[in-house]
Formats: structure tokens, sequence, C-alpha cells
């Protein structure tokens, strides 16, 4: 299917903020277009919550339906993608708040990751500006890229990613937020 499935790609069905997902901002054939984006049944062709979401019931997210959460749920949010970690945080903001108070402040979210992304990534610190977009609270976010961004006149890129990471990382260390990324575990 090339169309799209959903109005908003970058929230899923279940709740991963796709918008702020390193695979969203990746470059080449891996590139993930979102939750219901252009050619995103190629990408995830078992998506069963997208199938039941928004196929065969016709909501934008899981918000929408009375049996939230179901048993597609027992098993989500336990790998080491960040975004996952939020889904159903995600999904109770958009019950609680509706999907266009959600997507407002998602959008402020992605163009603050834009920005980091264009102006202080030193090709290394993608998965880092993901992480600290997502789980950083809205207003200290806003805050931490404020204080970033005097920093892009005066100094080189290595120099703005150092000193954007460590704004990022005080503001997290001091909400207790672990910014750290983990690979899987293996048994």
């Amino acid at each position: 299917m090339s169309e799209k499935l959903k109005k908003y790609e970058t929230i899923s069905a279940c709740g991963i903020d796709c918008g702020l997902c390193p695979r969203f901002y990746t470059k080449g054939d891996s590139v993930c277009p979102g939750c219901g984006g252009l050619n995103f049944r190629k990408k995830h062709p078992g998506c069963a919550i997208l199938t039941c979401c928004v196929i065969k019931n016709g909501f934008e997210t899981c918000a929408d339906c009375e049996d939230f959460p179901c048993l597609r749920f027992k098993n989500t949010g336990c790998d080491s993608f960040t975004t996952h970690k939020k889904m159903i945080s995600n999904i109770e903001n958009i019950k609680t708040n509706g999907i266009e108070y959600f997507i407002e402040k998602q959008k402020i979210r992605i163009g603050i990751l834009s920005n980091f992304l264009t102006d202080f990534d030193d090709g290394r610190s993608k998965n880092f500006f993901c992480q600290a977009c997502t789980l950083l609270p809205i207003e200290e976010l806003q805050e931490v890229h404020n204080e970033a961004k005097k920093a892009i006149a005066t100094v080189d890129l290595k120099q703005k990613n150092k000193f954007a990471r460590s704004l990022i990382t005080e503001a997290a260390n001091s909400l207790d937020i672990d910014l750290k990324l983990r690979k899987k575990q293996t048994k």
C-alpha cells in the first residue's frame, strides 16, 4: 500500500512517538515513514495494533478504543527504543487531552529535535537528541533548547554539540531522567 493509512504518522496507533524516533530521521532504505505513513505496510506488514485500530476500527490511535489497553499491549514498551517506553502514557495523554493537543505539543518537540539534528548533531548524536526530546518535560526541553541556541553563532559544530549535550544531560540529571542508551541484553 502506498497511501497514508492515518492522518498523523508521527504518533502511532499504539502510542509510539514516531516523530521523535531515530528511524524516522534515518536516511536511505531503513527510514520509517511513521505509523500509517506512506509505504508503512511495506516496512511493517504484520502490525496487529495498526490492523485492529486503524484498518478494522477506523481509529487514529488506541485512545479511541474502549478496550484500551487490550491484550496486544501486554508485551509492549519493553524494548530498547525510548519512544516505545512512552506508549501507554502517550495514549493516556491523547485520551485525556485529545489528539490535536497531543500533536500540538509533539510538533514543538519535533521542531526542537529537528533544530538539534540540523545545528548541533556531529553525526553521532541523533539517538541522544531523540532520547532527550522524548523524555524531557516540554518546558525543560524548550529551556535547554533556547540556551543551546545561544551558542550557534559563536562556536564550531563540535563545541555546539558538546554544549548542547551537557545542557541536556544536566537537565536530565536534575530531573532524575536516564538518557543513557542501552543495548538489548542477550542471553
